[in-house]
C-alpha cells in the first residue's frame, strides 16, 4: 500500500509539476525585464545609480578614468562630484584619490595587480549629497563574445 501511494505521489507530482511553474514569457519570476546593457564612450563599465551616470574605465596604464554622462550618453565635464576608490586585497587595500583631467576624473594612482581586483566605488554628486557606494569586481579579462573586458562587458552571458 505503501509503495503505491508512493508511485502515485511522484507520478501527480510529476504532471502537476510543469503547469505549477509555467510562467509564460520566462520573466524568471523577477516581474521586471532587464535594460540592454551598454558600455560608456571608452568602452568602460556604466553606473547608473548616480545622475548624471558615468562611466568606469581602466586605462592601459591600470589608472582608473571617471566620465560623466549626459542623457544622450556623450561625455560631459565634471562639476562638483567627488569619486574615491578602494580595491584590491582587504590586507592591503589601495585606496584611489580623484583630479580632473581632460574633461574626466583619473586616479592617482593605478590599480593592484592582478586581473580580479574587488573594488568599492564612492560617489558624491554634489557638496551635502549623500554618498553612493559601488561594489563590484574589476575583470581586467578579455571577454571572448564582445570587445571590451568584462567589467565592461555588454554581453548577455
Amino acid at each position: 500500500m505503501k509503495t503505491k501511494l508512493l508511485i502515485l505521489s511522484a507520478t501527480l507530482g510529476f504532471v502537476i509539476s510543469p503547469a505549477l511553474c509555467a510562467e509564460g514569457p520566462h520573466d524568471h519570476g523577477h516581474g521586471h525585464s532587464h535594460a540592454k546593457k551598454t558600455a560608456g564612450p571608452n568602452g568602460g563599465r556604466v553606473i547608473t545609480s548616480v545622475k548624471p551616470r558615468l562611466e568606469f574605465f581602466v586605462t592601459p596604464g591600470r589608472k582608473v578614468k571617471i566620465t560623466f554622462l549626459g542623457e544622450d550618453g556623450q561625455a560631459i565635464a565634471p562639476a562638483d562630484q567627488v569619486v574615491t576608490a578602494v580595491g584590491g586585497d582587504r590586507s592591503k587595500p589601495a585606496r584611489l584619490v580623484f583630479s580632473k583631467a581632460d574633461g574626466s576624473l583619473i586616479s592617482d594612482k593605478p590599480l593592484p595587480e592582478g586581473n580580479m581586483i574587488p573594488i568599492v566605488l564612492q560617489i558624491k554628486v554634489a557638496p551635502g549629497a549623500k554618498t553612493v557606494n559601488e561594489k563590484f569586481m574589476v575583470n581586467l579579462a578579455d571577454c571572448s563574445e564582445c570587445d571590451h573586458k568584462e567589467y565592461a562587458c555588454t554581453c548577455e552571458h
